[in-house]
């Protein structure tokens, strides 16, 4: 039986981070024009949902998309109809149906509203759609079948605040130094961070959103961001694959890393931890869902272990592999 999600109700902002799996660990989504579709589709998904993109990142068999889920306004009829022209087009059914009903019966039908609102302000509604559309798209182009995700979706509540949303931005864009596909995350084309340095104007805002004043001055943000994100670890002059390989070495040996550093191994609180944030946060979260643990179970704040973050709780203690 699948267990529910962490989310907050509709009439809260929260903030997500999202990772799914091509079945079998397959390297689907190598094809850069492959990745270029899913980012657009995820940018219309997005502005259709009225979720918010903070940054994200495509890799080759799996993706990541840090998203910001708005508590959900009382849209007018006339922005549920702007949203099914740019998300449909003027020609599709769903659109005329909408059109017509607002120019003679001069709303949306009450059915029909409802039903539009359930697919507004909310991640499930969000990353279940648009891994269906993309996996329409991807069969038909390919000849293929079948399911295309090894299996739902991932998600972990984070803490709306700014530190805790820069970290774990940080730890989604530097997916592709992980990889060892490059050294410097802003040479990586398809993730929040290599976007938003090639101008995007979406990608800039979703960096604004937690590290700096929207509308200010933008590449000053990003050299902020940047510096969060990747600088010179001091571990060694070799850099690249070499400087992994240390940083790998020193965490199985218990030696001191930096929090940058740190931020380079695989870290599963940060994609499995349920929750995370302060303590506060995260005790205020185990409250609120304190029927889904049993009796014995006291407070809901779990340290991460041997990792230089002291700041950050998450809700699920996790005692195998969890830092790789």
């Amino acid at each position: 039986m699948r267990k529910p999600r962490f989310k907050l109700p509709r009439e809260s902002t929260a903030v997500y981070h999202c990772l799914s799996r091509i079945v079998a660990g397959e390297f689907l989504l190598a094809p850069n024009s492959v990745k270029e579709t899913f980012r657009r589709m995820m940018r219309r998904q997005a502005a259709f949902c009225g979720v918010r993109i903070i940054t994200y990142c495509l890799m080759s068999n799996h993706i990541h998309i840090l998203a910001r889920v708005p508590a959900q306004p009382d849209l007018p009829d006339s922005e549920l109809l702007a949203r099914l022209t740019d998300f449909y087009g003027k020609g599709a059914p769903e659109t005329i149906s909408i059109a017509e009903s607002i120019e003679t019966g001069g709303s949306i039908p009450e059915q029909d509203r409802v039903r539009l609102l359930k697919r507004m302000n909310d991640v499930s509604v969000f990353m279940k759609e648009l891994k269906q559309r993309f996996t329409v798209w991807y069969n038909r182009k390919n000849g293929r079948f079948g399911t295309l995700w090894a299996e739902r979706f991932r998600s972990i509540l984070i803490e709306d605040r700014s530190d805790v949303v820069r970290t774990v931005a940080a730890y989604i864009d530097l997916n592709p130094v992980r990889a060892g596909m490059v050294e410097d995350p802003v040479d990586y084309r398809f993730s929040g961070y290599g976007e938003a340095a090639a101008g995007n104007e979406l990608a800039i805002e979703g960096i604004e959103s937690f590290e700096g004043t929207m509308g200010g001055d933008w590449r000053g943000v990003l050299g902020k961001y940047g510096e969060t994100l990747f600088s010179k670890t001091g571990v060694g002059d070799a850099g690249g694959t070499q400087e992994l390989e240390e940083i790998r070495r020193i965490w199985k040996a218990r030696g001191k890393l930096s929090r940058n550093q740190t931020l380079l191994l695989h870290i599963r609180y940060f994609t499995d931890g349920a929750v995370l944030g302060s303590q506060l946060f995260v005790e205020e979260l185990f409250e609120k869902f304190r029927d889904r643990f049993g009796p014995k179970r006291k407070t809901g704040a779990r340290t991460l272990r041997c990792l230089p973050f002291k700041e950050l709780r998450t809700l699920r203690a996790l005692r195998v592999s969890a830092v790789e």
